[in-house]
This record gives C-alpha cells, structure tokens and sequence, in this order.
C-alpha cells in the first residue's frame, strides 16, 4: 500500500515563497514508473492540477503556474518538494501530493496540508 504524507509550513506571507514536501512509503521515487504529483484545491472551490516529476525525474508544470513553480526530488529520502514563488492571497488553498499512473489516473492521495497566505 502506498502512502503519501505532506508537510510543511501551514502559513506563508505574501510574496514569499511556498515550501511543501512529500514523504512516500510503499513505493520507491527512484525506481517507480508513476509521476509524483502537486495538486491543490482553494477553498470552496475544485481541484488545480499544478505539476509533476515524472519517473525520470523531468519536472512538468501547468502553464498557468509555470513561471513561479519549481518540483523536484530526493531519491535518498524517498520525498518530492513543490516550491511555489511569489505567492498571494489566492493561492491559499488545500495542497495535495498525488502518486499519478497516467494521465489524470490519480491513484493515491496525501491527506492533503492546509497553506494559506496572509500577512
């Protein structure tokens, strides 16, 4: 069974950068043929695909966040990391890490970590 835990800081100030990571048990980052996801939900609002690593270690972006989005990982500690710059207000929201098989297949989810932005 695998299982994704996120952790981070629950409070960032605007215009500071977003600091988020993923802890996997169950499956190995190194080795696993899955993408290791970001995805994020606003308050009373839907899901926001945001980027992945893929099992080469190639990080992808949705163009909308692109610009001020950074993915990586670190095979030795069995983590990935999303570093999101310049945040606002608006992206407060429920941060989830996602082990993805395909495309929009989302087959485990973290419990998700709450992050607002406010000074």
């Amino acid at each position: 069974q695998v299982q994704l835990q996120e952790s981070g800081p629950g409070l960032v100030k605007p215009s500071q950068t977003l600091s988020l990571t993923c802890t996997i048990s169950g499956d190995s980052i190194g080795s696993s043929e899955a993408y290791w996801t970001w995805i994020r939900q606003p308050p009373g609002k839907g899901l926001e695909w945001i980027g992945y690593i893929s099992p080469g270690g190639i990080p992808y972006y949705s163009p909308s966040l692109k610009s001020r989005t950074a993915i990586s990982r670190d095979t030795s500690k069995n983590q990935f990391s999303l570093q999101l710059y310049s945040v606002t207000p608006e992206d407060t929201a429920r941060y989830f890490c996602v082990r993805e098989v395909g495309y929009a297949q989302f087959e485990y989810w973290g419990q998700g970590t709450l992050v607002t932005v406010s000074a």
